[in-house]
């Protein structure tokens, strides 16, 4: 008896088989998620000085952090439709452009609302961005690796905000906080390289520009004339409502406007998503704001928390920040080998199962900056280290013709969940302590999205509207198997 087995070729080591060009690719998009970082975290380092120079309450200089999530949902959807339709290379340039020139309008506000219309611009350009890089780098990089090009991406953003709080101790003391938004004209020239120096990402090349496609996302929203007004009227009611939610206009009338921008994105959702695909679009949306409900309170208000109730100087605030910036870094690179190695949802759900264990604990140390940095570290790795696997998460629900659009617009809608967060904490802590605060609301908003990570809720769904529905849009391809493979014969 004699038998054959066919022997799998050896396999090479995963950062080999992605190319020079592939590489460069990713570094060109880290790099503007690194400026996004820097440019995003800016706010929240200088918030207390703007503060005083504008007489700002608690609940207004937090709606400063809000205002860049109101028209996330508008930059995510549009710039994400523009890279569906003309590449993701050119939805990148526009998008850095925009919050770059954003960031150096803040520099020149003048008050309260000035620095605010700034920040809207500054949201539309970072939602384009996130959309736009991260289905870039997952187009172009192999399959099989998808949820460390996913990590490492969404790295970029914590070495931006470690790099803003270093740039913050040399700047502002000397020269003031509007030097830090000056500065916001430096990503400028990063686009202009990108923009002539970079390839088109591959699998959109071959599953759009190469076969003639023009996918228009947007289409569902312009079919009739009729429709098309409703559209644009919808437009108006949401971002009105968002606006004057996130700032003193709308004080008392909080509860029935949420009501009327929740249905007015709702509608949106369920025009974008389809017959099939509303469900989804919904529940994702749900999902995500749920995430950044439960991440973006300590992102948003822990410098404010050191400075005021803990009474750290400037020197102390930036070196707890290093703790937890590169605490999120590590978490983001450690996410994308699990990511891979067990599937982003499994490893995205149990780590953030694990980082339970840290919530607490990290507002009890008070006056001991080593154990507090430690522990900062721990649970930023843990908790919004794992969200480096969200583009990959999120983007294998959507295939490649729409996959901007959607990722854009459900990402930047759930997004909202960052804007409510620091404006729910402030709120909070005018009836306890805002460590206290804090705790509470990241450790209920982490349990909810464990729960609905790991039963899997949005693709559940799906197959309720859309049961012939592909798993993983992402996925390597199942490979060929040839008559005869790893059989036994006589």
């Amino acid at each position: 008896m004699e038998s054959t087995v066919q022997k799998t070729p050896p396999t090479l080591p995963w950062y080999r088989e992605v190319s020079r060009t592939q590489w460069k690719s990713f570094f060109a998009a880290w790099i503007g998620y690194v400026l996004d970082g820097f440019d995003f975290v800016l706010i929240t380092l200088v918030l207390t000085e703007i503060s005083d120079e504008f007489g700002l309450s608690t609940v207004q200089a937090a709606s400063l952090i809000s205002g860049a999530f109101i028209t996330r949902w508008l930059g995510g959807a549009v710039l994400g439709a523009l890279g569906d339709r003309y590449g993701r290379k050119l939805s990148m340039v526009v998008s850095i452009l925009l919050y770059s020139l954003g960031t150096f309008a803040c520099g020149f506000a003048w008050d309260f609302h000035s620095l605010f219309a700034a920040r809207l611009a500054i949201g539309m350009g970072m939602a384009g961005e996130y959309s736009a890089s991260a289905t870039y780098v997952m187009e172009s990089w192999p399959a099989r690796v998808r949820s460390r090009a996913s990590g490492f991406l969404i790295s970029g953003f914590s070495v931006g905000s470690v790099l803003a709080a270093q740039v913050y101790t040399w700047v502002v003391p000397s020269l003031g906080w509007r030097w830090m938004f000056y500065l916001g004209l430096i990503p400028i020239a990063v686009a202009l390289w990108m923009r002539r120096a970079l390839p088109e990402a591959e699998e959109w090349t071959s599953s759009v520009a190469e076969r003639e496609a023009k996918p228009n996302p947007f289409g569902p929203l312009f079919v009739t004339r009729g429709r098309a007004v409703a559209n644009l009227v919808l437009v108006v009611t949401a971002t009105l409502s968002l606006f004057l939610i996130f700032t003193p206009g709308g004080e008392g009338l909080v509860p029935p406007l949420s009501v009327v921008a929740g249905l007015s994105l709702a509608a949106f959702a369920v025009q974008l998503g389809g017959r099939r695909g509303w469900l989804l679009h919904l529940s994702m949306i749900v999902t995500l704001f749920f995430a950044f409900l439960y991440s973006w309170p300590i992102q948003a208000l822990l410098p404010t928390y050191l400075k005021t109730e803990l009474g750290y100087t400037a020197d102390q605030v930036t070196d707890v920040l290093y703790f937890a910036g590169f605490g999120t870094m590590v978490g983001c690179w450690a996410a994308g080998f699990v990511g891979d190695r067990i599937g982003a949802r499994k490893a995205y759900a149990l780590t953030l199962l694990a980082s339970l264990a840290f919530v607490y604990p990290v507002f009890a140390v008070q006056d001991d900056l080593l154990v507090l940095g430690c522990l900062l570290f721990l649970l930023q790795a843990t908790s919004f280290g794992i969200s480096g696997l969200l583009p990959r998460y999120i983007g294998g629900h959507f295939p490649t013709a729409s996959r901007g659009a959607a990722l854009g617009f459900t990402y930047n809608v759930g997004a909202l969940g960052g804007a409510v967060a620091p404006v729910l904490g402030a709120n909070l802590a005018s009836g306890m302590d805002l460590g206290r605060a804090l705790a509470v609301l990241t450790f209920a908003g982490t349990v909810i999205v464990v729960l609905l990570v790991g039963f899997d809720v949005p693709s559940r769904l799906n197959r309720l509207t859309d049961p012939d529905a592909q798993g993983d849009h992402l996925a390597a391809p199942a490979p060929a198997v040839e008559p005869g493979t790893a059989e036994r014969t006589a």
